[in-house]
């Protein structure tokens, strides 16, 4: 199946068109220290307001002691996928000591949107998941109390189909679909 945007998507520039979620990765497939280094960037360019910058990932390479403590706290739903990835960037945003959580929250969003654009200009996929049991996650990872972990994101080349459970199969068929922009929008109130 291909990925191609439904209606209203193609007017959309790269890499913002080809962007999707696959939940099927290589296992094989490493990504270099220059090529995290490269997503993290992106992160780092992020909007963020006064340039506060109030959210951290812990940076989990698969086969990494960070990624081995992560794993086990992943839902029963992603822990058939996420491990296959190359790289696993938990994120967590401050909750104090910043000029507004609201913001913060916001800011993570933003960074984590650039690191996914990022990976697909890399020629990579990003998938965005929370099912995983935040609270034991931070503890594994020595997450700090002023930090709430709040994703994941999973980074790395698309895998063959042929070796994972059909549930994962299934859900790389999945249609490219969004909610109608009238659904979203409003020009003149809420």
């Amino acid at each position: 199946m291909t990925h191609a945007p439904m209606p209203g998507a193609e007017r959309l520039a790269e890499p913002l068109r080809s962007r999707w979620s696959p939940s099927i990765f290589d296992p094989a497939h490493d990504l270099s220290a220059e090529e995290i280094r490269t997503l993290l960037e992106a992160a780092r360019w992020a909007p963020s307001l006064g340039n506060s910058q109030p959210w951290r990932f812990v940076v989990a390479p698969r086969g990494s002691a960070a990624h081995a403590a992560f794993v086990p706290h992943l839902s029963r739903g992603n822990s058939g996928w996420v491990p296959r990835a190359s790289l696993v960037l938990v994120a967590g945003c401050e909750v104090v000591e910043v000029k507004s959580p609201d913001y913060a929250r916001y800011d993570l969003g933003q960074a984590a949107a650039h690191v996914t654009l990022q990976a697909r200009a890399m020629g990579l996929h990003a998938h965005q998941f929370a099912g995983f049991d935040h609270e034991a996650a931070a503890v594994a990872l020595g997450v700090p109390d002023h930090v709430r972990l709040m994703s994941g994101i999973a980074v790395g080349a698309r895998g063959p189909a042929d070796d994972v459970p059909e549930r994962d199969r299934e859900r790389e068929q999945r249609p490219r679909e969004r909610r109608p922009l009238a659904e979203l929008t409003d020009p003149a109130r809420w």
